[in-house]
Order: structure tokens, then sequence, then C-alpha cells
């Protein structure tokens, strides 16, 4: 009897032992660095490269004199690419208008240019949170510029736009005419060969490349048509967004972004 008792009482002990442990062990939060990557953050990861689609477009992608990709939007989807560990591809979109259609496709895994955000992008991409505001301005030979106060003052001109462009939209809201070219710098040429009369394209373009000390220097900024904000195309349902949006938030605080802009001269408008 005593056998099967001392028995018991060890049994008993061993038992209050470990429902003690448990109790006192603290529940261990998994490290960031642990978290396996999901969806389409873990095919980008596992393939190593983020591919984008971009127009050559300054400030925001164009090349230097090595050739090499640079500019605001360059700049910060190599940082955003450093944070998933993947190196990036950047192709030139050649009809801007098909954008969603090479996203769908897979022939990018982005849009990330300069891009307005609109009720089409909405409906046909996962769009980011705003992280630059634009506006779409009139370029017009200087010796013209200051004599346009209106649209109306529009209508006897004919502008160059980027198909597919939010000055493409502006133009046709405001019964504009207008020409349709591959790019924004294409437009410009088109102006400073004489073929349309203006252009209408981003101000964020036409404060680098218009005006005194420019390529375009016999061009000038004349009125604003619409303002609009930026953002970065993904696919639909892609939780690439969700990381895009932690990451730039991330950028902001720590003051890079205000630098990065301050470095192409892009006004940041609160």
């Amino acid at each position: 009897m005593k056998k099967y008792l001392a028995i018991i009482l060890a049994i008993v002990t061993v038992l209050s032992v470990l429902a003690f442990a448990g109790c006192g062990k603290k529940e261990e939060k998994p490290n960031n660095d642990d978290v396996v990557a999901t969806g389409e953050l873990a095919e980008i990861k596992e393939k190593g490269k983020l591919i984008v689609g971009i127009t050559e477009y300054p400030p925001m992608n164009f090349k230097d004199e090595k050739g090499e990709w640079t500019g605001f939007d360059t700049e910060l989807t190599y940082a955003f690419a450093e944070k998933l560990g993947v190196d990036v591809e950047f192709i030139v979109l050649t009809d801007w208008e098909k954008k969603f259609i090479e996203l769908k496709s897979g022939t990018i895994d982005c849009v990330w240019n300069g891009m307005t955000i609109t009720d089409e992008g909405r409906k046909n991409a996962s769009i980011s949170d705003v992280y630059l505001k634009n506006s779409q301005v009139v370029v017009l030979p200087a010796d013209k510029a200051a004599a346009v106060k209106t649209v109306e003052d529009l209508k006897a001109f004919t502008f160059a736009v980027e198909n597919g462009s939010a000055g493409q939209a502006i133009a046709k809201e405001k019964d504009i005419k207008f020409t349709p070219v591959q790019d924004m710098g294409k437009a410009l040429l088109e102006v400073k060969s004489g073929a349309c009369d203006g252009c209408i394209i981003d101000k964020t373009m036409a404060e680098a490349t218009v005006g005194e000390g420019t390529s375009y220097e016999k061009l000038a900024i004349s009125i604003t048509l619409s303002t609009e904000e930026f953002g970065v195309a993904f696919r639909q349902d892609s939780n690439l967004t969700a990381e895009f949006n932690s990451f730039l938030k991330d950028y902001q605080a720590s003051g890079d972004f205000e630098k990065l802009a301050a470095k192409y001269e892009i006004n940041i408008e609160k």
C-alpha cells in the first residue's frame, strides 16, 4: 500500500512541476525576419526580381550619362526592392495606355512611373497609398505662354499628349484639340519641332525640362489644368501593395523621402 502511495505522490509532483512551468512560460512573438512571405510577395522573393513598368520621364525615371536608370521613382524603387531583398528590372512601356494589360498579363509586376491614380486604375489594379501630388500643365513656346490665361484661350491650339495619360484625359474633358504620341518626351519634341502648338504634360516633368538652362529653354509652362496624385499599381489582390505602403510610411518617417525629393528638385505638397 505504501509502495502505491509513493508512486501516486511522485506522479502528482511531476505533473505539478510541468503545469507550473507551462504557466510561467512566456509566449514568444515571431521575429519579423522569421515570418514566411506568402502570396505574390513570396513569388517575387523566390524570383529574386521586381519587374517595373515605366516610361522615360525625367525627373522620375531617366538614364544618366552612363546609360543607367536614375531619377526619383528609380531610387525609390531600388529602396523598396532592397527591403524585399530582390533586384529590379525596368521595362519601358511603349504604349502607356496598355499599362494595365501588361500588368495583368504578368509582363511586369507593377506600374511605377509618376502614375496618376484614377478610377480606371482602381478597377484594374491594386493601387498604393499616395506618395506624391502633381498637376497637368500646358507647355507652349515662351513667346505665347504668357498670353494664355484661360482654357478658352487654348481652343485655338493643338496639343501633343501622351497616349493614355492624364494629360490626354484632361484634354478630352475640356474639349482641347490634341494629338496622341508615345510619351511625354515625344510630346515636348512635337512642340520644339513645331509639329504641335504646345503639349499637356506632368508638372513634375515640365519643371525639370522646360525653361532657361534646359533642353527646351524656348518653351515655358503656361496654365495648370488639373491636380492629381501619384501611386504605384500592383496586380489586384496582391499583398505587395500593403508591403509597399508599410515601406513608404517608414521611408517618409526616416526623412529619406524628403531628401530624395530635394535631390531631384521635386516639390512635396502636403
